[in-house]
């Protein structure tokens, strides 16, 4: 995928996901995200689904990476350390 950031960066997620939601939804995810002071919705899209993951046992990476490394899923699923204990 050769996608581009407004900045001309090159796209380093390379699948889009675009849901839809209710009023409620989106005036609970800006509540969330301004409240963990997160970059964007996205940022915090991907943070409630790490730790909606997190809860269920599958492997996440390490919390308090800069914003632009906020992932989902950690490469290795050994990490001793990966939970956030929330």
């Amino acid at each position: 995928m050769s996608e581009k950031t407004a900045k001309g960066n090159a796209l380093l997620r390379g699948e889009r996901l675009q849901i839809m939601l209710e009023t409620g939804e989106l005036t609970a995810l800006d509540d969330f995200r301004f409240a963990n002071r997160l970059p964007s919705r996205a940022a915090a899209v991907r943070e409630l689904l790490r730790r909606g993951l997190a809860a269920e046992g599958f492997a996440i990476e390490r919390p308090g990476g800069p914003s632009r490394s906020f992932g989902v899923l950690d490469g290795s699923e050994s990490s001793a350390d990966g939970a956030d204990g929330e």
